[in-house]
């Protein structure tokens, strides 16, 4: 191996090794392979060109091409000419996906998932940090800068993963980089000619040099030092106080899980959500039938904003993953409360497009198609990948959560854990807001006497006045602000109440959503735009999450937090009210009354909408499958093209027109599988010796390998060499032998990855020299033709 291929080689393992690092970053970290495959395909355009050779700038320019024409292909084939040449809608596309993995990659936290835009991310940084090393170590010959971009590498997946990218990785990266000096350095010595401190090790047939030698002193120094300077970087920071984070420490204190497919981040959706409430026109975002008897509590919820910082409320980061068949039940929902299922069937307006679902809560089976996940804490959908809710057809499976007034007062203590994270106040909360809390709830004798007490005085006994033209406001003082001035809209309502609840040690956060709409002639039901809506959600056992509404004017009250709540023990789970309007493909009574939106909601014949599902063919197709399945093949059948190319060869060797010196060379290649490496420099006879000698054989199998060499030698010195019989069974003596001698390892190895299947690569790269050969001479006599016919005979010019 020339030592430009073994730098090359040594560039392109240290781009991935370094790269390693950004592997936690992403699940599913699939993206690896098709960076991998791009960069080999960059350091062959770079071994060609430098080989042909070309001019550096035009190496690196050919490199630069065959880069965009391997993007081109993995991400915007579809907006290419012929698949791979990129044009204008390529450029468009690229941005596109840019500012999508951008978008991304603020949405989501560790892990997040593998969307197109991230992918083109990280294979096109990782591929151009393997360009720039490729450039500077081969084709610049200065590997030692090329660490800079290594480093780069590593310490941009280190500082988004919050230092914690491990110690596994940063061995990763900094064994690639020594891998690169080293290679480096091997090929520099080489150029002086023989090194001093020993022989290179060769175990090609016709080295002069005795096999077993050791490596050569100064690239066995240069491993030791490379060696002892990486556990010099691991054992520091555990013997240096000051190391403890940084580099190798943990992965911080965030609310990120493991979930499968990553995690959302805390975006806030309330930002356009009194924007919402001022629009001069109320249009429709959401219509619906359910079979609910009573839908005036039947509050669609969007997301659960559950972090207080005092400032506002957000959302935490947790993780999502595939929306179950089932949801699983409700936390603190105990079956002594009366619940009621509910069925119901949404469309939501074409002009809707939010990444969040709306639902009534809590929900228990969702039907819809798309790239959904599903976050367990907040009980919500959210979309993946740029999922919205645009034109979307949904059915949820709810439940009525019907508690007593009774069941609340003696609900019990919230589990310690939940109750610790949704009581948590920031210190900086004006100590007004408690002291008005306490204030508010005076002869309260339970929690929920407190939340009901609390919900009163804002929605009636506090005197406070509903506007949405409101400024929010901002900092810790904006709730002593909204109780001073008591006007505001819905989220001054529910924060503030959700605060105070907090500050009385009542577990509370905030949902965002939609009140129930209005309903319409037809029976079904209308949400506009107006109705979005924000409320607290109040913790009790028993109970679960449960809705308050303090906003004035707006949305419902609870029937358990009225006077007039009936009581009485509760039945088990009641069975759902069924009811036509349940039903999405209802047929409609008037056939010529059929309004778009009710073909929409499937009210007028047969549901077009679940018919071309079931008929769109969207499962894989046959080819598809094919391909899938060829790969998969040719991936587990890799491992063994070692076994089948050896099994091959000896057949042939074997065969009945095998020669004599066809069972010699196998004799050979039997031996070096075992590990006795061939020497070419040795006569048949001193050969054979070497074999039984090394190899251990004894009785018929040594006797099998004298033969063969002295029919060998008859064949190359006896004027008339006699004919030999059986010789095939002579190679099967000699392979039983090394059989019988070797331990269980040597056998597996000499089956499974053969030594002599080295003779593959020596043939192919024999080929390659006979015809880079042949190119040049066709080259050079090319240049000389062209040369004759230009050149001007200096006679002819006088």
């Amino acid at each position: 191996m020339s030592g430009r291929t073994r730098l090359t080689l040594a560039s392109w393992g240290a781009t991935l090794m370094a790269a390693g690092a950004l592997l936690p970053l992403v699940k599913p970290a699939t993206w690896i392979f098709t960076a991998a495959f791009v960069l080999a395909l960059v350091s062959g355009v770079g071994t060609l060109a430098r080989r042909v050779p070309l001019a550096r700038p035009l190496t690196l320019l050919a490199q630069l091409v065959a880069v965009l024409l391997a993007l081109t292909v993995c991400f915007a084939r579809e907006q290419a000419l012929l698949w791979f040449l990129p044009g204008p809608e390529v450029l468009t596309h690229a941005v596109e996906l840019f500012q999508a993995g951008a978008e991304d990659v603020g949405r989501y936290a560790i892990p997040a998932p593998d969307t197109e835009g991230i992918r083109l991310m990280l294979v096109g940084g990782v591929v151009a940090i393997g360009l720039l090393v490729d450039a500077l170590a081969v084709t610049f010959r200065k590997a030692a800068p090329a660490g800079l971009p290594l480093l780069a590498l590593y310490s941009v997946a280190a500082g988004l993963s919050g230092g914690g990218a491990g110690w596994l990785w940063f061995l990763l990266a900094a064994s690639g980089y020594l891998l690169l000096l080293l290679a480096e350095g091997r090929d520099r010595l080489s150029q002086w000619g023989r090194v001093f401190g020993g022989a290179q090790r060769s175990g090609r047939p016709g080295s002069s040099v005795a096999a077993g030698g050791p490596a050569f002193a100064p690239a066995r120094t240069g491993r030791r030092i490379g060696a002892v300077a990486m556990g010099v970087a691991l054992v520091a920071p555990l013997a240096l106080p000051g190391f403890s984070g940084g580099l190798f420490g943990g992965g911080g204190e965030g609310d990120g899980g493991t979930g499968k497919g990553g995690t959302i981040s805390a975006v806030n959706p309330l930002v356009s959500l009194q924007n919402n409430l001022r629009q001069p026109e109320d249009r429709e975002v959401l219509r619906y039938r359910t079979n609910a008897r009573d839908t005036s509590g039947m509050y669609l919820r969007l997301v659960a904003l559950d972090q207080f910082d005092g400032t506002s409320w957000k959302s935490s980061v947790r993780p999502i993953e595939d929306v179950p068949k089932q949801l699983p039940w409700p936390d603190g929902l105990s079956q002594s409360v009366r619940i009621t299922e509910v069925t119901s069937n949404f469309v939501a307006s074409d002009a809707y497009e939010q990444k969040w679902l709306p639902m009534p809560y809590p929900a228990g089976r969702v039907g819809i198609e798309g790239r959904w996940r599903y976050e367990p804490a907040g009980r919500m959908l959210v979309g993946d990948d740029r999922q919205t809710t645009k034109g979307a057809r949904y059915q949820v499976s709810s439940l009525d959560v019907q508690p007593t007034a009774g069941q609340l007062a003696g609900a019990g203590p919230a589990p310690e854990k939940l109750r610790r994270e949704y009581t948590k106040v920031p210190a900086s909360l004006p100590a007004d807001v408690k002291a008005t809390a306490l204030k508010v709830t005076k002869g309260a004798r339970n929690d929920y006497e407190r939340a009901v007490k609390l919900q009163d005085w804002f929605a009636q006994d506090g005197g406070f006045r509903y506007d949405v033209d409101v400024v929010s406001g901002t900092g810790v003082q904006a709730i002593s602000r909204f109780l001073k001035d008591k006007e505001g809209f819905c989220v001054h309502f529910s924060f503030s109440m959700a605060a105070m609840a907090r500050s009385l040690g009542i577990p509370a956060r905030v949902a965002v959503g939609f009140m129930p709409g209005t309903t319409q002639t037809d029976g079904s039901i209308s949400v506009g735009i107006r109705d979005a809506h924000a409320w607290p959600e109040l913790y009790f056992e028993g109970a679960g999450w449960t809705r308050f509404e303090p906003t004035p004017s707006r949305g419902s009250t609870p029937a358990y937090t009225r006077e007039d709540t009936p009581s009485g023990t509760a039945t088990g789970p009641a069975q759902p009210q069924q009811s036509a309007s349940a039903q999405p493909s209802a047929a409609p009574t008037a056939p010529e009354s059929c309004t778009p939106q009710m073909k929409k909601l499937g009210d007028c014949g047969p549901d077009a909408a679940t018919a071309d599902a079931a008929s769109d063919g969207s499962g894989p197709d046959l080819l598809t499958v094919t391909l899938v399945t060829a790969g998969a093949l040719l991936l587990l059948a890799l491992p063994f093209l070692p076994l089948l190319w050896r099994s091959r060869v000896r057949a042939r060797r074997l065969g009945a027109d095998g020669s004599v010196l066809a069972v010699w060379e196998e004799v050979n290649d039997t031996a070096w599988d075992h590990g006795v490496e061939p020497d070419d420099s040795l006569t048949p006879r001193k050969s054979a010796a070497r074999i039984v000698s090394l190899g251990e054989l004894r009785g018929e199998s040594a006797d099998a390998v004298h033969r063969v060499a002295r029919a060998v030698e008859e064949v190359l010195y006896a004027p008339g060499p006699r004919p030999v019989a059986d010789l095939a069974s002579e190679a099967a003596r000699v392979r039983a032998g090394f059989h019988a001698a070797a331990d269980r390892r040597t056998r597996l190895r000499a089956l499974l990855a053969p030594r002599s299947a080295a003779r593959v690569r020596w043939a192919a790269s024999s080929r390659w020299a006979s015809t880079t050969a042949r190119w040049s001479g066709w080259r050079q006599a090319a240049r000389a033709r062209a040369t004759a016919v230009f050149r001007r005979d200096p006679r002819e010019a006088n």
